[in-house]
């Protein structure tokens, strides 16, 4: 859906776009209108496409099977690359990693800012560190659940009352997330994160917050939108929620005071910074209605790859903001070449002097 929003408003008078899909088994596929190709499983005409990681043979190639055995060829240079992918090997920094072998420029965040961001265990610790306000939390493994569920239960119940939250550290959208009321929710949500990830995230409840979101956009000056609330539908945010019954609001600006705006903007910056962020980023505030306005609130994320649909939140914001969707596409290629320039400068030879 993110891709495709994007596809619709991307300039094509001003860029050449090559489509590279990604199928469920993590085949690279290349060619036109691959998206749909890939939504109707109908990837069998579909060249297999690659990346080479070395800087001298810059561009995407194609693989095909011949006669004589599978042939690499060029198929053109790459100049950008917009990663519209969301969760592992998308927005966790392995594939950025591949982009910084190749020496490609791309929008969004580097390495680092990928892999903490999207750890939201070592994320907390990271803002812990900076003196910004979490809701406590306590981490589990996948082994420690399957050898010891209740000692990994005793230690998710001295977080306090429930509710309860349970997510796996690494992913997104609130996939595998489960809201427990009971010690019985507790241990199926431990089973249902740890499907997901390796990793274990069991978070303090906090009854009846608003949810709060800002967008940042910028490299080593980054800017802020308004902030947004949501509205959900359900107990929470859930992925239905956010993409399939369209039930929940937005509410953009946020009805809160304008110092609980600066604050919030003031926070998204200092997040953005800890974790070298670049490109742009979704933060992602709770706060507690029966608290006052600083002390019921916590940073709960920060998405370096944020959802792209003309419905998300990201974009929604800037518009409200005054910059368009097609514009903001525009700024953030702009952000990922001026990045690429800022990394050419680094120096990779070091040579002792006699």
């Amino acid at each position: 859906m993110s891709a495709r929003s994007l596809l619709a408003a991307i300039d094509p008078e001003k860029y050449a776009i090559t489509q590279i899909g990604i199928s469920h088994n993590g085949a690279w596929l290349v060619g036109e209108n691959v998206l749909d190709a890939l939504e109707l499983s109908h990837t069998e005409s579909y060249a297999t496409a690659a990346i080479w990681p070395d800087p001298t043979r810059n561009g995407i190639y194609t693989i095909r099977s011949t006669a004589e055995g599978e042939m690499l060829s060029r198929l053109g240079e790459l100049e950008v690359v917009f990663p519209v992918l969301h969760g592992t090997f998308g927005e966790d920094g392995t594939l950025q990693g591949l982009l910084e072998l190749a020496e490609l420029a791309y929008v969004g965040a580097g390495v680092l800012g990928s892999a903490l961001g999207m750890d939201k265990a070592v994320f907390k610790s990271v803002m812990r560190a900076h003196g910004i306000p979490v809701v406590d939390w306590v981490a589990a493994t996948r082994s420690e659940i399957q050898q010891d569920i209740h000692a990994v239960i005793d230690r998710a119940r001295g977080l306090g009352d429930f509710p309860l939250f349970i997510k796996p550290a690494n992913l997104g959208s609130s996939v595998g997330i489960t809201r427990c009321m009971s010690i019985s929710d507790v241990m199926e949500g431990l089973y249902e994160a740890a499907r997901f990830d390796r990793r274990v995230l069991i978070e303090r409840g906090i009854k009846n917050p608003r949810e709060i979101e800002v967008s940042v956009l910028g490299n080593d000056s980054p800017v802020t939108s308004v902030p947004g609330e949501i509205l959900p539908s359900r107990n929470f945010y859930s992925y239905e929620s956010k993409y399939l019954d369209g039930t929940s609001r937005l509410l953009i600006p946020a009805p809160i005071t304008a110092e609980l705006t600066l604050r919030i903007q003031s926070l998204a910056i200092q997040a953005y910074h800890a974790i070298d962020c670049a490109g742009m980023a979704r933060v992602d505030f709770l706060l507690a209605q029966e608290a006052g306005d600083f002390e019921g609130l916590y940073l709960g994320e920060l998405n370096t790859i944020p959802g792209f649909t003309q419905i998300s939140m990201y974009p929604k914001l800037w518009e409200h903001s005054g910059l368009s969707y097609p514009a903001l596409i525009d700024r953030l290629i702009e952000l990922a070449l001026e990045r690429k320039i800022e990394r050419d400068r680094t120096e990779r030879r070091f040579h002792r002097e006699s």
